[in-house]
Parts: structure tokens; C-alpha cells; sequence
């Protein structure tokens, strides 16, 4: 899935930069080393000060700083901006694999081995719970208050999906977010609810060249979970509580999956929608077959795109419908944390404070194309220039309606489940009651393991 893909900077290619990550080994800090003194004088002349060596200066102290691969040169003026300011420590990036599953594996086994090669690293945004729970992360809730972190100018989903058990693990780096695009051009006004976009899909549907009425992900993958997270959220519905126990089975959940139901057993959808992931969504819209499409954020890039797109300057983009609780997107993205068995928590933890904050994002948005979680960086001049996208309130507006996935270090199996029994609902096999009925049993089967 594309929740990985982050915009490129010029050609917004939100190509999710989800395999960003990297490691190494740091060195121990060198302890300054005390100037020496001298023997006192039995008869010292009274004019004379004892006479003391300088002090050696203190060795920089060297963090390494993991993530994936940046084809930008984000990341190098991130740096390069951080050390001007904190002369007194040097960053090393390495680069982990680009797919995130074995970056994923390669975390875990050196954490495991309680690992202090590396000290600052990414984390897509499903893994904070289950590396808080292992025992891999350094909790920041004391640090975020000594140098009163204001977690109110920061995007609400982000920021929860890097707190487990009622701590703060994580920092949000960049977001990606559900949204929806529609032809501008046929289109009067974006739909601003899911019966909205119903009624303009099924009056579309099949004229003006249209094949369709709108497309999403609906194939068993964790698109899915993210199509199915927003409607559910959308009506009110919860998969956890706050507290992390199941609470899929609820009137809100039910309703937002009779909604998907009922569109994709629609005529106005493709009758293999049930095959689809993003690359057909998008591929299906660019080639001009239908008015709306649910996709991520690197889609408005291809749009513009004359080698792509069929539709060049025809596409507008909105958040996604709302249900009877507002608009809902899932969120995507990655976070920043710090490996508890680093040997420099303050070093780096200054490191994480700077990347995540105000001149970190900055630099990330204007010279990598990512999206700020710090809602201040989308009113700066040369960010709402570094891309169309930036400067679009519809944009600002989806993202920051973003909603996270379970929090839960089972979060495979949780999404595993989610995946069978919504697939079950959307083919016809079970009622959405059934569904939410099994997911609330097999999910609770799960946590007591």
C-alpha cells in the first residue's frame, strides 16, 4: 500500500518515503577530562596564583540518526541545520532497508539485544505501541513538559498515534492522509457527505465519459483497514477505546460499514472494486473514468502529470465525505523516537525536539514534499510554496481530520482481523452486524493472549 510514499518536494510524489529509516554504531561519549592541579606551595609568594593547565575542550558527542532512504536533500539540511545550532554534537544518517517490513525486523533484533548503535529513528505510525511495550523506546512525556512542548499546534492524530498506554513514545515527523480527488472540471461543489457523494455518483455514472461514479481500496490488504477506519469513524464508530479495549461491536462502526457496503455493491463502482488497491484507483481516475476517487495524497502529483494523467488541471482535491460525526481520514505517515538504550538521551533527545519541531518541519516540507504534522509550518511563506498542496486549505483541512489506526502492539493481528471480516461483510457473506460481532470476538480471543 502507498501509505508510505512521501511528497517529493517540487513533484509532491507523496511516494510516502514510508521506507525512510537507517542505522549505525555511536560511540560513548568522552567524559571532558578535568584540568589538572597543582601541588600547593609550602611557602607560596604572596603574588603568585598557582598556575593550572586548560582544560582540553569536550568531544563532540556523535548520534546516529536512522531512517530509509531520502532521494532529497531534506534530511542533509535537516542535519546541517541542527549542528549549526548545536555545534557541540555531530549526527550521523544511516540508511535501513527500503522495505519497511525488514527495517521493521532489523529494529527488533537490535533493540532486542539492547543495541545502543543507533540513538534517533523513524517509525511508520503503526509501530509505536508495540516497540513502547517492548521496551525499545525512550518515554518523552518528562522531556516534552521540561521544555513545554505544546502538543495543541500539532495535528491531533499524529501526535495520538504515538501514545500507548497513556504516554507520549513518539514525535510526528510528516503526515499522509485519505483524501478525496474529483474532476473539477465536471464537478460543481466537493460532496460534503457520503450520501452527497452517493447522489452525484450514481447521477455521473456513466456520462460524460465516465465509466464509473468513484473509486476506492477495497481489495483484502490493510487498504482496506484504512477505507474501513474512516467510515467507521466518520459515524462514530471505535475499533479500541482509549484505554485499548475492543470496542469494534458499536452502533457507530455498524453504520459506517453498512455505508461501504452499500457503495460497493453500488453500480456506480467497478464490479471488481473488490480487487482494487491504490495503483487501480489511481490509474482508473487519471485515464478520465470517474468524477471521485479515495486515494493518498502522492495521486494530485501524478494528476499534473501529461504522462500519466488524461486529466491534467482538471483535479481538485477535498477531505473526505463526512458521516453523522464529521469527516474521517486514516492516517499515514512516519514519527521520530528515541532507542532507550541510547547512550545520549539528552543529545538526543534534542535531536528528535529540533526534527520534529517548527525548523525541522520546515526544512522537511520545503526540500523533501512532506507534510507538516505542525499545523504553524502550513501558514510559513516558503512552505505553502514548496508545493500547491501546502497552501490548499481542503488539504490542510483532510490531513488534519486524520484518524489513526489501532493503538495496540498487536496491531497485525488486529489488522488481520479487520481485513477477513470486513472482506466477508463487502462480498456479500455477512451482515455488518456479523462482522463487527466477530471482530469484537476474535480481537478479544487476541489481547488475552
Amino acid at each position: 500500500m502507498k501509505l508510505l510514499k512521501g511528497l517529493t518536494s517540487v513533484g509532491l510524489t507523496f511516494s510516502m518515503l514510508l521506507s525512510l529509516a537507517a542505522c549505525s554504531s555511536a560511540p560513548q561519549q568522552s567524559a571532558p577530562t578535568a584540568a589538572p592541579q597543582q601541588p600547593a606551595a609550602q611557602t607560596p609568594a604572596p603574588a603568585e596564583t598557582p598556575k593550572t593547565e586548560p582544560a582540553p575542550a569536550a568531544e563532540k558527542v556523535k548520534l546516529v540518526y536512522a531512517r530509509g532512504k531520502d532521494s532529497t536533500d531534506s534530511t542533509k539540511k535537516l542535519v546541517e541545520a541542527f549542528t549549526a545550532a548545536h555545534p557541540e554534537i555531530e549526527v550521523e544518517i544511516r540508511e535501513m532497508p527500503s522495505d519497511t517490513g525488514q527495517s521493521h525486523d532489523q529494529y527488533v533484533t537490535m533493540f532486542s539485544a539492547q543495541s545502543s548503535e543507533i540513538d534517533v529513528f523513524d517509525l511508520d505510525v503503526i509501530w509505536p505501541a508495540e516497540f513502547a511495550q517492548a521496551g525499545y523506546l525512550l518515554p518523552l512525556d518528562r522531556l516534552m513538559e521540561q521544555d513545554q512542548i505544546d502538543t495543541g499546534k500539532y495535528i491531533k492524530g499524529a501526535m495520538d498515534a504515538g501514545n500507548f498506554g497513556g504516554q507520549q513514545w513518539t514525535m510526528p515527523k510528516f503526515i499522509d492522509a485519505g483524501l478525496l480527488f474529483y474532476r473539477k472540471d465536471m464537478v460543481k461543489e466537493a460532496p460534503k457527505t457520503w450520501d452527497d457523494l452517493i447522489a452525484q455518483a450514481k447521477a455521473l455514472n456513466g456520462k460524460d465519459g465516465f465509466k464509473f461514479g468513484y473509486l476506492m481500496q477495497a481489495k483484502q490488504y490493510e487498504g482496506l483497514v484504512c477505507n474501513f477506519v474512516e467510515f467507521s469513524a466518520a459515524y462514530g464508530g471505535k475499533i479500541l477505546d482509549e484505554q485499548g479495549n475492543v470496542a469494534v461491536n458499536n452502533p457507530g462502526t455498524i453504520k459506517g460499514l453498512q455505508k461501504m457496503m452499500e457503495i460497493v455493491k453500488s453500480d456506480f463502482v467497478p464490479k471488481n472494486i473488490t480487487t482494487f488497491t491504490e495503483t487501480e484507483s489511481h490509474t482508473t481516475f487519471l485515464e478520465g473514468q470517474s468524477p471521485f476517487v479515495r486515494n493518498w495524497p502522492y495521486q494530485f502529483a501524478m494528476a499534473q502529470d501529461q504522462t500519466q494523467s488524461k486529466i491534467v488541471d482538471k483535479v481538485a482535491i477535498a477531505p473526505l465525505p463526512a458521516g453523522d460525526a464529521g469527516s474521517a481520514a486514516a492516517l499515514g505517515g512516519w514519527m521520530g523516537g528515541i532507542n532507550k538504550f541510547t547512550k545520549h538521551p539528552k543529545e538526543a533527545w534534542e535531536f528528535l525536539k529540533f526534527m520534529t519541531g517548527p525548523e525541522g518541519q520546515k526544512i522537511s516540507a520545503v526540500h523533501g514534499g512532506l507534510a507538516p504534522t505542525y499545523l504553524p509550518a502550513y501558514d510559513e511563506a516558503d512552505v505553502q510554496k514548496a508545493s500547491p498542496l501546502f497552501a490548499n486549505k481542503d488539504f490542510v483541512d483532510g490531513v488534519s481530520a486524520a484518524v489513526s489506526r489501532p493503538t495496540t502492539p498487536i496491531y497485525p493481528k488486529i489488522s488481520e482481523v479487520i481485513q477477513i471480516e470486513v472482506s466477508k461483510a463487502l462480498a456479500g457473506q455477512q451482515t455488518a452486524e456479523q462482522a463487527a460481532k466477530n471482530m469484537e470476538t476474535q480481537m478479544n480471543a487476541l489481547m488475552k493472549k
